[in-house]
């Protein structure tokens, strides 16, 4: 594909003005005309509030201060996500899933090291919380900002409303010569050749352009409905499929600085606290809770009254088979979708849209896209491995909903060898690195997702005298001195009102 001179893309939220951003900033000054179509009276589900650190990569790219964006779309700073309640195991009821960080050189080896050894039988301290300083900044409430006389960085992410970003990045896009229409596209007309010719509105309107961006949710519009591109679903791999969410008030010491997933009976609960309020939801499996008991659990779980306002939603987990279709390109729900637990939906529509437009300047167009469907659809998988290792690996069978995902066999041949290389003492990054699926998740990671929950050995016994041991002494206070460098949460958001 040539540079597009039209672009149209449909639907808004925001996946489609994250894409409308990039592609503008792009094409634009090509010569490009990128408009985007959605209708006021289709909602935005908002499901998500929460990011990767590839959302700050997003909004540096676009040359869009934290001191601008933050403060509109009530965002907070994230360091990492805790988990509570996925694993019944003593001293494991929960742990800390960290960004990366300057400080990980100097306690990772220590975890590897010991988490190795415990997995091999010695009874050595191998929870993850003890060696990577991010979880102790979300136990202190910290934000990701060290003082000046302590030049060192942790990674991080946001939270923030959803509904409030799609709006600012509406601003932004339309200052910065996005045309923006407001109509409900109501047919997709397909060319002889069989590419997409152009949307018809409710009134007959037609939008012809060279290249056809589908945001449009899970109605996915143009790619599946009008191309046919066939959507591969997860639910043989991850069970849930509903979710139900409320907000609530903030806690009288304010926003924490972190996401926290807490199992429920049925599947689990997010927390994430906004500047204004914290957003609670629940995502469960409809074939082991009946939705009206799952907003009675939530309800319990959050702290709201029995007769609280719940939305409830339903969830299409999977993904389509190619993203770029024709001269077609779908992005967020319509492109695919994988449970939020680990808010990874802004990343895979940010490494769509940058990956699609390295793509379609290549001169060599089909096998650029040969290249980016495969890259994309992999990146989905690696994503849905890892969230389904969280169920898989998890320590608990106390209802039948857990006792069905921790004896779920549908695996893929990665997640197998992952799983194999744990329980029989392998080392873990070598395995990644052999699989290729370091990309996505690293073995810091999965160090975590399995350490984190105790799949160690029962039985330890006392280490040989002559093994090397981590000095755990220096470690807590390599831990306790990084963090109480860092400013407090509540100090980091004032300062992005005060500038």
């Amino acid at each position: 594909m040539t540079i597009p001179k039209r672009i149209v893309i449909l639907g808004g939220g925001t996946a489609g003005w994250m894409a409308a951003c990039l592609m503008q900033q792009r094409w634009g000054p090509r010569g490009t005309a990128v408009t985007l179509i959605e209708s006021s009276d289709i909602g935005i589900i908002g499901v998500g509030e929460g990011s990767t650190p590839q959302l700050k990569h997003f909004f540096d790219r676009l040359g869009l201060a934290e001191t601008e964006w933050m403060p509109r779309c009530n965002a907070t700073y994230k360091v990492g996500i805790g988990f509570e309640g996925w694993s019944h195991a003593p001293g494991h009821e929960r742990y800390f899933h960290p960004f990366t960080s300057d400080f990980d050189p100097h306690t990772l080896g220590d975890f590897f090291a010991n988490a190795y050894a415990r997995r091999n039988g010695f009874d050595v301290p191998a929870h993850p919380d003890r060696f990577l300083v991010p979880g102790r900044l979300a136990a202190d409430r910290r934000g990701p900002f060290a003082d000046e006389a302590f030049p060192f960085e942790v990674s991080y992410g946001y939270h923030f409303d959803a509904v409030l970003l799609g709006r600012y990045l509406r601003e932004v896009a339309t200052a910065r010569g996005v045309t923006h229409v407001d109509t409900r596209i109501a047919s997709v007309d397909l060319g002889p050749d069989g590419d997409v010719a152009a949307l018809v509105a409710d009134d007959g309107t037609r939008f012809e352009a060279d290249l056809f961006v589908d945001a449009s949710g899970f109605r996915a519009l143009v790619v599946e409905q009008a191309l046919g591109e066939p959507h591969i679903g997860f639910g043989e791999n991850l069970f849930n499929d509903r979710a139900v969410v409320a907000p609530s008030p903030l806690p009288p010491e304010g926003p924490g600085s972190a996401t926290r997933a807490t199992a429920l009976s049925a599947g689990w609960a997010w927390h994430i606290p906004l500047t204004h309020r914290v957003g609670n939801g629940y995502v469960y499996s409809s074939r082991f809770i009946a939705d009206e008991e799952a907003a009675a659990e939530l309800r319990a779980h959050a702290g709201l009254a029995p007769d609280a306002e719940v939305r409830h939603l339903t969830m299409r987990v999977g993904r389509l088979e190619r993203s770029w279709v024709r001269n077609a390109l779908a992005i967020g729900l319509s492109q695919g979708f994988v449970e939020p637990l680990e808010a990874t939906a802004l990343h895979i529509v940010l490494a769509t849209v940058e990956g699609f437009i390295v793509a379609a300047e290549s001169p060599d167009e089909p096998a650029a896209r040969d290249a980016f469907n495969a890259a994309i659809a992999r990146r989905y998988d690696g994503i849905r491995d890892y969230i389904v290792a969280h169920y898989r690996a998890a320590k608990r069978a106390d209802t039948d909903y857990w006792r069905a995902v921790t004896a779920n066999d549908t695996l893929s041949d990665e997640l197998k060898a992952m799983f194999t290389a744990w329980f029989t003492g392998a080392d873990i990054a070598e395995t990644v690195a052999a699989l290729g699926i370091g990309g996505y998740y690293s073995p810091m990671s999965w160090h975590c997702l399995f350490g984190g929950y105790g799949n160690y050995p029962g039985r330890l016994q006392p280490p040989p005298a002559t093994m090397p041991r981590a000095d755990m002494a220096r470690i807590d206070r390599f831990g306790r001195a990084c963090a109480g460098h860092f400013a407090p949460h509540r100090e980091a958001l004032a300062r992005l009102e005060c500038a």
